[in-house]
């Protein structure tokens, strides 16, 4: 599929407002040209991007994490995760963000892809990486951030998706990515570091 191939679904900008200001998210709203000539408004926010980290553990468990989030006003079972820095790269954030909230250091990275998270009203993308030959060390939380490390192994984590229990969509896809590794049905390109 090329890109010419969809012109005729394509939205052009008209005109750009930024909204609200946080200290990392901004709301946008935009007034925009639809295919058919006419116009109307998107509402999004800026996100500066983030990372999610698939760690196996040598005893064919994942690590995950559990904390409460409150826009859902839940604790919440996911995958480590993070955003980006300015000017950091994915893969350094990855290797921060498992460090920082696990207290875990990986000896091979593998890059899956990116994960569109809400594509409907956020600019935000994920990075997918897998993390092995993990070494536990200590966490450098964040102040403000509270949050238990846990693992599971992928038939617990795969039957707290079926039963409902885990619900974060960043955790949702990842497993996707997990179940189609772990088969040999795709195959990841790991990196010494």
């Amino acid at each position: 599929m090329t890109e010419s191939s969809d012109a005729h679904l394509m939205e052009h900008r008209i005109k750009s407002e930024v909204v609200h200001q946080g200290s990392f998210l901004q709301l946008r709203l935009d007034t925009v040209r639809l295919p058919h000539g006419g116009e109307a408004t998107r509402e999004y926010v800026v996100h500066p991007g983030a990372v999610v980290v698939i760690g196996l553990l040598d005893d064919s468990k994942v690590l995950l994490e559990r904390q409460f989030r409150y826009p859902v006003g839940q604790v919440m079972t996911e995958f480590p995760a993070g955003k980006l820095d300015a000017g950091e790269t994915p893969l350094f954030c990855a290797q921060r963000e498992l460090l920082e909230e696990t207290g875990y250091r990986a000896r091979e990275w593998a890059y899956a892809g990116p994960l569109h998270l809400a594509i409907g009203y956020s600019t935000e993308v994920i990075h997918v990486f897998f993390a092995r030959g993990l070494t536990a060390g200590e966490r450098h939380l964040d102040a403000d951030e509270f949050l238990d490390v846990c693992s599971m192994t992928p038939e617990q984590l795969l039957d707290g998706v079926r039963t409902g229990q885990v619900t974060d969509a960043k955790t949702l896809s990842c497993c996707v990515w997990l179940q189609n590794v772990q088969s040999g049905a795709w195959q990841l390109e790991w990196k010494a570091i």
